[in-house]
């Protein structure tokens, strides 16, 4: 069973930065790919960014494209969302998770972290 601890939101301005990580528990965090979701209120929660077991090949939301990149580290069993040129649209509490077929997700759901970008 994976679990995740998501960390490194916070209140930034617009046009800012901030660098997301994603630890995971287990010893099979680097057979299953990963992905980076967020859920902004009254919102249904939306896939952001993915990236694949070996982290040859990523994949993103076309709202984020240009400004997210998505990376892994798998001898430390994390995960990375670098956000770049913010927006207040990025406002929103992100969460991982490890998943299969690039969609199912296998883990429970962390507490997710919180991005708030002001305008």
């Amino acid at each position: 069973q994976v679990q995740l601890l998501e960390s490194g939101g916070g209140l930034v301005q617009a046009g800012g930065s901030l660098r997301l990580s994603c630890a995971a528990s287990g010893r099979t965090f680097s057979r299953y790919g990963m992905n980076w979701y967020r859920q902004a209120p009254g919102k249904e929660r939306e896939l952001v960014a993915g990236i694949t077991s070996t982290g040859g090949s990523t994949n993103y939301a076309d709202s984020v494209k240009g400004r997210f990149t998505i990376s892994r580290d798998n001898a430390k069993n994390t995960v990375y969302l670098q956000m770049n040129s913010l927006k207040p649209e990025d406002t929103a509490v992100y969460y991982c998770n490890a998943v299969v077929g690039g969609t199912y997700t296998i883990a429970s759901w962390g507490q997710g972290t919180q991005v708030t970008v002001s305008s």
